[in-house]
């Protein structure tokens, strides 16, 4: 595959984002936003989404106190120290238990990522004094890109791309960094192999995670904690080569060395 590379690549907060409720319109939300900042979209920009904004509107909150846990869910919470009523939502959401310590559960989700507590998360969720909640990942991140992908195309006459963009530790780095767990528009993976190197070797085994090097760079601008910037921009980016879901980045259990 060849890739057409850009000199440059722009990452464009768009302001004012409200805090999401269940139901709400995001593509509402982003065309207010855009229109706020002053942003007319162009083809070929991808609007990055944080997780959070699109489980908030898609409803995927649960109040710890509607959660009955099970004598499964009690005997790991205390193997653990989590809450009993999380560690059932976390084994609903799972396939498989990867590691289990005090202060740490690993799982893999069902939708194939491995990654802590199952993705499902309270900060940024509820202000303190309100019912304890938590929030689930969507239920089908490429699906909900896929929507979005199509109504913002359509929303502005142009092709655009879409990325869901969560935050996942490392297994072998220290600190968490933006993947794309939904994809739309775009080719989540870019096989290399069989293009030339600058001195025409050529490579055997070079596949990029496009989209995973997207969110990361989205994150820069959408922050962690109290930024308040959950959609993005990415303005620049060319590309080739089949558009596929973020799903296409889980690796396969065949190819995984660690099970």
């Amino acid at each position: 595959m060849s890739v057409e590379r850009s000199n440059a690549v722009e990452i464009l907060a768009v302001p004012g984002i409200p805090l999401v409720r269940k139901d709400d319109d995001l593509v509402v939300l982003i065309r207010e936003g855009l229109a706020r900042g002053g942003i007319v979209p162009r083809g070929g920009d991808v609007f990055a989404l944080a997780q959070k904004v699109v489980s908030k509107a898609e409803g995927r909150m649960v109040e710890l106190a509607s959660v009955k846990p099970s004598t499964e869910a009690i005997e790991l919470a205390e193997k653990v120290q989590k809450d009993p009523r999380l560690v059932e939502l976390i084994l609903s959401e799972s396939v498989r238990v990867v590691r289990a310590r005090p202060g740490l559960l690993i799982v893999e989700h069902r939708l194939g990522f491995v990654m802590a507590n199952a993705g499902i998360d309270q900060s940024n969720v509820t202000s303190p004094g309100g019912p304890q909640q938590v929030l689930l990942l969507p239920v089908d991140p490429d699906g909900s890109a896929a929507k979005l992908k199509s109504r913002l195309s359509q929303q502005f006459g142009v092709p655009v791309a879409v990325i869901i963009n969560d935050s996942f530790g490392r297994a072998w780095r220290r600190g968490t960094c933006g993947v794309a767990i939904g994809a739309a528009g775009l080719p989540s993976l870019m096989d290399l192999r069989g293009s030339p190197d600058l001195f025409g070797r050529e490579l055997q085994v070079s596949i990029t995670g496009y989209a995973d090097e997207i969110a990361a760079a989205a994150s820069l601008v959408m922050g962690q904690g109290a930024e308040g910037q959950p959609v993005v921009v990415v303005r620049g980016l060319t590309w080739c080569g089949s558009e596929k879901g973020a799903s296409e980045l889980v690796r396969p259990a065949a190819e995984d060395m660690f099970r």
